[in-house]
């Protein structure tokens, strides 16, 4: 029996991705490594000699890497679901070519997060291992954190997709990280606790799903409890990635067939 178009479209990234994984692994490898060294130990110590920046009973690197984490997967998830978008609609029509087959454009869509899903778990579980390795984590909770950083990544990638399914200039893809990933890593929790922000920025970061992916993250990495109840958390992120997938269907249909 063939298999399903989707499978098809995973397969064709995983072989692109034989030739070019190492360039990625060690930046997967090498990217909490030195996050955690500057910002956790280096900036840390300047933290935790003045009095630290929160009201929780740990040091600043153990506050900071579940945060990272759950921002990686969000790093990772916006950069697949940029440039391989535009590869596929413009720069090398890939997608043209696949739906030249009986592959369909929901076949595109759905191999699309079924490889992205993948991506962003080799991400976690790299960097949960970092983690356990500096201490932050124990290797019996580590486990347990790698679901909701992937969840957080995957609600980024269902937007951003559709953004880029509708794009026809690639100078809007640097634009993604210029004003939507970075303002979110610096404050949506990552560093520091939103309730050290601005009242009126407060709730921007509510609706925003890396802070809900930190949330959750931190929760079960540090044992403490979430601001809103974790399946609150956990309904906006999945409403993130089930609206943005929607969308990104309707999208890839409107471009490739309509």
């Amino acid at each position: 029996m063939a298999a399903p178009g989707s499978l098809l479209v995973v397969e064709r990234h995983a072989r692109v991705y034989r030739r070019t994984w190492r360039g990625s692994v060690i930046s997967t490898f090498l990217n909490p490594i030195l996050y955690l060294l500057a910002m956790g130990l280096g900036l840390g110590s300047l933290v935790d000699d003045g009095g630290g920046t929160t009201t929780l009973d740990f040091d600043y690197l153990t506050f900071l890497a579940p945060g990272l984490l759950a921002a990686a997967t969000m790093m990772t998830a916006t950069g697949e679901s940029l440039y391989p978008v535009m590869a596929g609609m413009k720069w090398y029509k890939y997608y043209h070519d696949a739906l030249s087959t009986p592959i369909t454009t929901r076949d595109l869509v759905v191999g699309h997060f079924g490889w992205l899903t993948f991506r962003i778990l080799f991400t976690a579980v790299v960097f949960t291992g970092v983690m356990v390795v500096f201490g932050t984590i124990s290797l019996a909770t580590a486990p347990l954190v790698v679901f909701p950083a992937v969840l957080a990544g995957l609600a980024f990638a269902g937007p951003v997709t559709a953004y880029a399914a509708q794009l026809e200039n690639e100078t809007g893809l640097s634009s993604v990280f210029r004003f939507v990933v970075t303002p979110l890593f610096l404050f949506s929790g990552t560093f520091f606790p939103i309730d050290l922000l601005p009242d009126w920025i407060q709730p921007i970061a509510y609706v925003t799903p890396l802070w809900h992916g930190v949330e959750t993250t931190r929760a079960l990495a540090l044992g403490i409890e979430t601001t809103w109840a974790p399946a609150l958390h956990y309904l906006v992120m999945v409403v993130f990635l089930v609206g943005g997938a929607v969308l990104a269907d309707r999208l890839y249909h409107r471009r490739l067939i309509v």
